[in-house]
């Protein structure tokens, strides 16, 4: 089968209409809502305990064994019935949000946003189930590549078109016209078919059980141990690195004029192009070439962060240096896609079909504790070595999870 006859299907669509319904939620809980919350006369502290909101997203693996073992309509089948039902409450609970005044009735805008967070990180929970019972293994790399693309997409919505409309509409238009945007998404998993996979565990406490017995029993507990700790490090220095990216442009000499130009578009392009080329590439490469291969340019992408802290702080902002960062972020944002095509299709790869929900909701809910956790220290770190220092602290702990592929994706293991 050619490239473009694997691109050209039921199950592709479906990775880029699900990724698109994943990303819109998490994107208006990070971009519109502080927006919102600001325009309306909030402080800063009150809009920064928001981020609480952030916690079903690392705890998702707690309620995952429910939907490994139940269904919430029949007709629909296991995986679409969950999913359609997360996408309603969704859609209700997005637009609910701008029935409330933020000065006035803070308590139920606060409800909702958590309930948009938990909706949306139950979604995430049974879209990743769907997608790799769907997809065979040689199709993952690409079908995370377009679900990572659609998802980076759905950015643009909350982040982009309803700050515009937000100047001529009232707010409650706004989130009005924001969950709309999640009837694509419903459609497709109307018309998506239910993928044939391994009967439901027999009770709860066994689809809490046995996902974690047989990933522990299936290559022994410390191959186990390697994956894990694996999918905490794989990322962590490219996570890092990037935790302060805005105030570093800053600290530059950059205006935001420049940031929001260069940083975020080049840099959604970038991510978006390097996410799809990985995925192509895996086609015929692998998995495991594919995480050597990534890895190493998203490692090396850092280093021109180090390059344009030596350079600067400039004086004068100009073409060349315009340019400079143009380089360095399209860069560091083509790694960052090459990185994650490969990554997600791994977390994949690893879950065994009869425990898809609660196997992959573990493994992203350790992804997320780099950008939960160890983020959190690098202020600190930029202020004791300096910003070109701690770019190649960054790149250092990028090293640890390449030498872990030795253990978890041999170059020559198919």
């Amino acid at each position: 089968m050619t490239i473009s006859q694997t691109l050209f299907t039921r199950r592709m669509l479906m990775c880029v209409a699900l990724g698109f319904s994943s990303g819109l939620p998490l994107y208006l809980l990070l971009q519109l809502l502080p927006a919102w919350l600001r325009s309306e006369g909030l402080n800063l502290k009150t809009i920064a305990a928001f981020a609480f909101m952030q916690l079903p997203y690392t705890w998702k693996f707690l309620w995952s064994p429910l939907m490994d073992r139940y269904s919430l309509l029949q007709a629909l089948g296991r995986r679409r019935s969950w999913i359609l039902g997360t996408q309603l409450a969704l859609l209700a609970s997005i637009v609910g949000l701008g029935m409330f005044h933020p000065q006035q009735e803070i308590s139920m805008v606060a409800l909702l946003a958590t309930l948009v967070a938990l909706f949306s990180a139950s979604q995430d929970i049974v879209i990743d189930a769907y997608r790799r019972e769907t997809l065979s293994d040689e199709e993952l790399g690409l079908g995370n590549s377009l679900y990572v693309n659609a998802y980076r997409i759905a950015g643009l919505v909350p982040g982009s078109l309803a700050l515009i409309l937000a100047d001529h509409l009232a707010w409650s238009q706004v989130f009005l016209v924001v969950g709309l945007f999640m009837l694509p998404g419903i459609g497709f998993t109307l018309w998506a078919q239910e993928p044939v996979m391994a009967s439901a565990p027999k009770t709860l406490l066994a689809s809490v059980i046995e996902p974690f017995k047989e990933f522990i029993n299936r290559s022994g507990w410390q191959h186990a141990l390697w994956v894990l700790l694996f999918i905490l490090l794989y990322k962590l220095g490219d996570s890092m690195a990037t935790a302060l990216a805005t105030p570093f442009y800053i600290d530059m000499g950059f205006s935001k004029t420049d940031i929001g130009a260069i940083a975020k578009g080049s840099g959604l392009v970038m991510q978006i192009a390097g996410a799809f080329v990985g995925g192509i590439w895996m086609l015929k490469l692998g998995i495991n070439r594919g995480l050597w291969i990534f890895g190493v340019v998203q490692a090396l992408s850092i280093l021109g962060f180090a390059w344009l802290a030596g350079s600067g702080p400039f004086t004068e902002i100009g073409a060349p240096e315009r340019s400079m960062l143009a380089i360095v972020i399209g860069f560091e944002a083509f790694g960052v896609g090459l990185g994650t095509a490969a990554y997600v299709a791994y977390m994949a790869r690893e879950t065994n079909p009869a425990y898809t929900a609660t196997q992959l909701a573990l493994f992203t809910s350790l992804s997320a504790v780099p950008r939960s956790v160890f983020n959190a220290l690098t202020g600190g770190m930029v202020e004791a070595l300096g910003w070109q220092q701690f770019f190649y602290v960054c790149t250092l702990l990028a090293i640890p999870g390449m030498l872990l592929l030795f253990k978890v994706a041999p170059w020559r293991e198919k």
